[in-house]
Formats: C-alpha cells, structure tokens, sequence
C-alpha cells in the first residue's frame, strides 16, 4: 500500500502542544506496515484512558484535555487514525476502509497491551470507538462518548450529515482547519486552524479525510451495517459504567445520546451531561470542562 508521510517540520510550534510523538506499526494488510502516531502521557502504571478523534482532526484536538486527565493520575493515549495527523496516509482513496481502522486500532490496543480502559470517543473515535468495546468488552471499564454514534444505516442520517457529505465530495480544497473552524461554537485563533491543517502539506494527503464521510453507514447494505448491528447486540449488554457528554450545539450528531441512554444498560444512573456552548468538536471548544467531567466519572465509577 502506498503511502504518505507528513514531514515532521509541520509539527513544529503547535499552539498548546508540548508532546512526544510515539510510534508503532501496523498491517497494512497488502504486504507491508503503515506507521501509526499516539501520544503516550502521564504514569504508565496508571489504568488507560484511551481518546479517539474523528474526521479531519487529529490528537491535537485532545491537548486542553491531557493536562487535566494526567494531574489526576491517569495515562493518558491518544492515536492519530491512519491518514490524519503525524500517522501514515494511505495515498489512495479506496485503501480506506471502515474495517481496516477498526482493525488498525485493534492493532494499537493489542501492542500497547492497553487493559482497564476508560474510552472518551467522538465523531469517528465513536465509530471505532465503540466498535473496539463491542468486540472486547473485558478490555474496557468505562465509556463516555461525545458527539458520536455508531449508524447501522437503518436510519435517516439527517440532512445536516448529507450536507456535510456534499461538502466533502464537492469542495475544490478539502479545507481540514476550516471544517473544524466551522464545527465550533466558539472563534478559533489562526494558529489553531494551522495546526488543523498541518497534517496536510497539500491535496494529496488529504485522501483520507474526503473519503470518511462515505464510509459511514447510510443505507442499510452499506458494507459496515451488518458489523455495527452486531456491535449494537453487545453494546445492548454492556453493562459496565457509561456516560454521554455531548454538546448543545451539533447538528450532526443531536439526539445520539439519547439512543445511547435508551440501549446501553450501563448509562442508567450515570450523570449525563449537555455541555453548554459546544459545537461538534466539544473538545475544542469546551475541552477542560469536558477533561473534568470524564475525572469525575471515572472517579465516581471506580472498578
């Protein structure tokens, strides 16, 4: 599989983000490895908090949360999917698959020998996300998910996602720091967007990010629908601790926690909470709220 790396130089003086790049490798699963990108941080004999980004970010989406997360003790990791951020990015459009990323963060769970987790995952973190917890219940202690769901294609995705899907396909120049500029409630300085668009010297490397919004399951015979059914029948029997932390201001994904709240037996009497002035990157717009409420949770969910 061919593939494209961003020069490290485009990671140099990113605002608020202070962190060691980690490395390791995973199938490609044509013959050869893709280099994954995480960040490994806080006490590594501390249980793992495990945060999944979505489409176009990547961890620096995450760097208002990891301070607060390790003064509390915890470990903090968070990947950068294959074809964002300082990971590799398969360089054709059809080499990206729902299943190769679920897969690719298999991978990552099983070389970082990560156990006890507590997963915070939005937007395609939850896609994923969510597929990993189904698939090894007993590797995770707790959930907490944020603008994120996980779509058989049984059901109208709703006109904001179709729009979002247009966008994606029709835009001359795949703008990543303008979509997350555009999924915030609050004004982003330009440093910020940069840091967005650092991942993708140009077009070629953005093969990935147009490609994702396809890969969501709109229609009930998208390849991925029949997997994420299965998922839903044992997230229908998680009954470990989970939480919804979504915002007040997301068109694409309002009202996905409460189907969560109403199938998942483990969210009944967790303190779910709508995170005021929020858009679809809660992180970025309420990140030290949202850090101290996964503590809380995680403090009041002991296992």
């Amino acid at each position: 599989m061919k593939a494209l790396r961003t020069p490290d130089h485009h990671f140099d003086n990113l605002p608020e983000y202070n962190f060691a790049p980690h490395y390791l490798m995973v199938d490609d699963t044509e013959g050869g490895e893709l280099r994954v990108h995480y960040l490994d941080e806080g006490p590594r004999e501390a249980d793992p908090v495990l945060l999944l980004h979505g489409e176009p970010s990547w961890c620096f989406l995450y760097r208002k949360m990891i301070p607060i997360l390790t003064a509390a003790g915890h470990r903090v990791i968070a990947p950068d999917l294959p074809g964002f951020g300082r990971s590799d990015k398969p360089a054709s459009r059809e080499d990206y698959t729902y299943q190769r990323h679920v897969d690719w963060m298999q991978s990552v769970l099983d070389q970082l020998q990560l156990e006890h987790i507590t997963l915070f995952c939005q937007d395609w973190g939850g896609l994923i996300g969510l597929r990993l917890v189904a698939a090894n219940p007993d590797r995770f202690a707790r959930v907490a998910a944020g603008n994120t769901m996980l779509p058989t294609g049984d059901h109208d995705p709703g006109e904001g996602f179709r729009k979002w899907q247009r966008f994606s396909q029709e835009t001359p120049e795949f703008h990543a720091g303008g979509v997350i500029k555009g999924g915030t409630a609050t004004e982003l300085p330009q440093a910020v967007i940069d840091a967005y668009n650092a991942p993708f010297p140009d077009e070629s490397y953005k093969e990935g990010a147009r490609q994702f919004p396809l890969l969501v399951p709109t229609t009930p015979d998208n390849p991925a629908s029949a997997a994420n059914r299965a998922a839903w029948v044992e997230l229908g029997k998680w009954t470990r601790p989970f939480i919804t932390l979504f915002s007040d201001s997301d068109p694409v994904t309002a009202g996905g926690d409460r189907v969560m709240q109403k199938l998942i037996p483990g969210t009944r009497g967790q303190k779910h909470t709508t995170i005021a002035n929020g858009g679809h990157f809660l992180q970025e717009d309420q990140g030290e709220e949202l850090a101290e409420r996964l503590v809380a949770f995680i403090h009041d969910n002991p296992r």
